[in-house]
């Protein structure tokens, strides 16, 4: 099949606003979850370990620990059932893949440092 037209498909299933959100942050994701004839918003909320893909296959993955065990969660970014992101935290990382959270428990597991701005350190002054 010719490019041109695939590109042409697949920008009419792109998300008109694009999430603001990085590794590292702490998110809650808003879910539209389909139970019989009726539709209400689930949050999952969590670290975003991972972002991977292109184009409209790029997702993300969310982990949080629920009653001591970890919970993993890939979302596709541009999927209609994905209502929105809020940023919860700005997280401040140095690698693109959080897999050492899996790792560890408690606190430690959920730890990232919060990104520092300008604004912050001059009041603290």
């Amino acid at each position: 099949m010719n490019q041109a037209i695939l590109d042409k498909i697949e920008s009419e299933q792109f998300r008109k606003n694009p999430m603001e959100f990085g590794v590292g942050d702490s998110v809650k994701v808003h879910t539209k979850v389909v139970e019989g004839d009726k539709e209400r918003i689930q949050i999952f909320s969590g670290v975003v370990i991972g972002r991977r893909g292109r184009g409209l296959n790029s997702t993300f993955t969310v982990r949080r620990i629920s009653y001591g065990e970890g919970v993993e969660r890939i979302f596709p970014i541009h999927s209609p059932r994905v209502d929105k992101v809020e940023v919860e935290r700005k997280g401040s990382v140095r690698r693109a893949k959080l897999t050492y959270l899996r790792k560890r428990l408690g606190k430690g597991a959920t730890l990232v440092k919060e990104k520092v701005t300008l604004h912050a350190t001059a009041k603290a002054k």
